[in-house]
């Protein structure tokens, strides 16, 4: 005994459903990655950390590296940024203005003398550095979406929020200068987001 053929209506209904299955699978995927938070990365294997040679000297200047997250990372001056921002809290844990001037823009460092920077870092330890995600801005400019932990005595703290450690999420503006990236001035906007540790 033989079995009827299938009716044609029935032999298209199998691969039409996986192609919907697939399609709605792809597309969740992508408005997953599309509308992540920059401050939230798909997990922590995505910031595995992009650690120099000196990380593990334990030293205050280890306290500078910067990790990344995979999305971070893609950028095509991402190595150029972590660089940058490595040498910048390096600086500010050292305690080392003349390094610092060397992260910053001509216009931050006109607006930041000696004295105002040094009282602003002198209890400040910035560590656990992690880049989100680098950004367009205008013109030819970036924007690094960075957080970091920064632990200071309270009376260092801001007027704002007085804490021993906070936990700051904020957009770096960085600006090419005849020397190379450059932090510039940050925008006196809303305050960054911050929480205590």
């Amino acid at each position: 005994m033989t079995t009827p053929a299938p009716s044609s209506r029935q032999r298209w209904l199998v691969p039409v459903v996986v192609v919907v299955l697939s399609v709605t699978v792809g597309g969740g995927l992508l408005a997953r990655e599309i509308y992540r938070r920059p401050d939230q990365p798909a997990d922590e294997t995505t910031a595995s950390a992009s650690t120099p040679s000196s990380a593990s000297s334990g030293s205050p200047a280890a306290t500078g590296v910067v990790r990344m997250t995979d999305d971070a990372r893609a950028h095509p001056q991402a190595e150029a940024v972590r660089k940058l921002l490595e040498t910048y809290f390096s600086a500010i844990n050292t305690k080392q203005y003349q390094q610092w001037m060397q992260t910053v823009s001509s216009e931050r460092i006109a607006h930041t003398p000696i004295g105002d920077w040094k009282k602003g870092v002198k209890s400040t330890t910035d560590t656990d550095a992690l880049v989100y995600r680098i950004e367009r801005g205008a013109g030819a400019s970036l924007r690094v979406l960075v957080g970091f932990t920064s632990e200071q005595d309270v009376a260092d703290a801001p007027d704002w929020f007085r804490e021993p450690c906070i936990k700051w999420r904020l957009a770096l503006p960085v600006i090419a200068e005849r020397t190379g990236l450059k932090i510039d001035t940050v925008d006196n906007g809303p305050s960054p987001e911050h929480e205590k540790c």
